[in-house]
């Protein structure tokens, strides 16, 4: 028997379940909170583009590169304390976040909110496996998948409705209380530990989530810098160094965080690299869309929320319409079609502009969600399938780091991209027209991309206000659409090679053999 606990609240696994899909559901609740609140901390605390960029970048880096050190953490040194330790951290950061008068204490606190986070995805899903068997066990995990699903799909506009009522404070003080109550009721989980728990690669995790951070502190500051700077080369060179080092390391440790030869199969490399080009194409849209409405239409943080539910409800409805369609069409040509909506309603969605109505962007927006809705509901399977059984498990785990990664470069190049696109059309027009009052470029970018024109515009002397309004709302407008092309283009073109990543290679049959019959999942 590999896993020991006392059992003791085998008699309450509705409570169990219950807890651990309340704190599951706060997950992303964090992230979309945390983007329909940036333009009130912008207007607030006017921080620079690259230290509000960290209070969605720090939450998803520690969040992404701690999964899988959590995990180990937990089967060592018992999942329940492990949950406790992160709801403490959650709601203490959630708390102080709320509390902060300076967005480099908001940064910090965000960071370790993605430490809770991870403590706790890791260790509750860890809980509901020892509670639950059989079929339970599947219907628990799926309750957990409909919690991510309401965070995902209802989050912009909750947290939008709490921005416009109470701030954005309010949005950080919210998820602060519901942890709150999610840590009163986690002493009464069960506890177990692994018998047989690996080490913590510390190593890995090490070289790993430096790695990133390098990576995400050069493109959220090479806007700023340059990105022939000095810093921002270096920083480069840092994450390549590191993702070397990484590499050496796991090859050397007989008990790896990352098992690189998995990555020697196609189908299981295809299902890594579909949730980051859905990064690209969906999630980034949830960071900066928000911002883009606010600024630009000039609209509430709720109205945006509302308007995001366009491109964030279809999730809840596609996996169910995916699960009844995988009966006849393949988790290949699904994925495939998911890349096409996704990247084609990027396409679409440059219909986008300053006064357009919400009727003119709903078909984008739902194209989006539609295709990213097919994904959930055959991604994860498809990653698990394609490797042994023995090996699921950190093929799971490998599979979760590589989707948050994922998220964590997407919404940071193309946060950066966008300023730097805004910038360089600002520019242009500031250095032509020279209107009276107007900020830097690259400040009037950051602000404006922030989601605050109107701060940016009360600067500008009365004469010029309106025209230079006009024309900040074009710059930006612009640069939107540029990188929506980019977008799109990236994910249409990642759809071919997916699937021929995903074709089934199976080898000829000899003479004397019969062909197998095995199902594959993904064939």
């Amino acid at each position: 028997m590999s896993d020991k606990g006392s059992g003791a609240s085998a008699s309450r696994p509705t409570l169990t379940l219950i807890t651990v899909c309340v704190a599951g559901g706060l997950l992303p609740l964090s992230l979309t909170g945390s983007s329909m609140a940036l333009p009130g901390i912008n207007a607030d605390l006017e921080p620079s583009l690259a230290a509000l960029q960290w209070v969605v970048n720090a939450y998803n880096l520690l969040f992404a590169s701690l999964m899988l050190a959590a995990g180990s953490l937990a089967d060592r040194l018992g999942r329940r304390r492990m949950f406790v330790i992160g709801s403490v951290l959650f709601a203490t950061a959630s708390a102080v976040s709320a509390a902060a008068g300076q967005i480099i204490v908001i940064d910090i606190a965000r960071a370790l909110a993605g430490v809770g986070a991870a403590a706790v995805l890791t260790s509750g899903s860890a809980i509901l496996a020892q509670t639950f068997q059989g079929p339970a066990l599947g219907k628990a995990f799926g309750a957990l998948g409909t919690s991510f699903g309401f965070g995902l799909a209802f989050g912009p506009f909750l947290s939008g409705l709490l921005v416009s009522v109470g701030g954005w404070r309010a949005v950080f003080a919210v998820h602060a209380g519901v942890s709150v109550l999610v840590l009163l009721v986690s002493r009464l989980l069960p506890e177990s530990r692994s018998a047989v728990a690996s080490r913590v690669d510390w190593l890995g995790t090490i070289t790993f989530s430096g790695s990133l951070l390098a990576f995400v502190l050069a493109v959220v500051q090479a806007p700023q810098i340059g990105w022939t700077d000095p810093v921002t080369l270096v920083l480069f060179g840092v994450c390549a160094l590191l993702m070397v080092a990484f590499v050496v390391a796991e090859r050397r440790q007989p008990a790896p965080m990352f098992d690189l030869s998995l990555f020697r199969q196609s189908k299981y490399v295809a299902a890594c690299l579909v949730p980051v080009a859905l990064a690209f194409g969906f999630v980034t849209l949830l960071v900066l869309l928000p911002s883009y409405l606010i600024s630009v239409d000039g609209v509430s943080a709720q109205r945006a929320g509302i308007t995001l539910l366009l491109l964030t409800a279809p999730t809840l409805v596609m996996p169910s319409v995916a699960g009844y369609l995988s009966r006849w069409v393949s988790a290949r040509v699904l994925l495939v079609v998911t890349l096409l909506l996704v990247g084609g309603g990027a396409a679409w969605l440059t219909v986008i502009d300053r006064g357009v109505g919400v009727l003119a962007i709903a078909g984008p927006l739902l194209t989006i969600g539609a295709g990213m809705g097919i994904s959930l509901a055959i991604l994860d399977a498809t990653a698990v399938g394609s490797v042994e059984p023995e090996r699921a498990g950190m093929a799971a785990g490998m599979f979760n780091t590589m989707r948050l990664s994922g998220e964590v470069v997407a919404i940071a190049t193309m946060g950066s991209v966008l300023a730097g696109l805004t910038t360089s059309r600002l520019a242009e027009g500031i250095g032509a027209y020279q209107p009276a009052g107007a900020p830097p470029a690259s400040e009037a970018a950051g602000q404006i991309v922030s989601g605050d024109l109107a701060a940016v515009a009360g600067q500008v002397a009365e004469p010029s206000r309106a025209a230079f309004v006009d024309f900040a709302a074009g710059a930006y407008s612009d640069g939107f659409h540029t990188a929506l092309w980019v977008l799109a283009i990236a994910t249409v073109l990642a759809a071919p090679v997916i699937g021929i990543l995903l074709r089934d290679r199976k080898p000829a049959a000899r003479p004397a053999e019969q062909p197998s019959r095995r199902l594959d999942p993904v064939a």
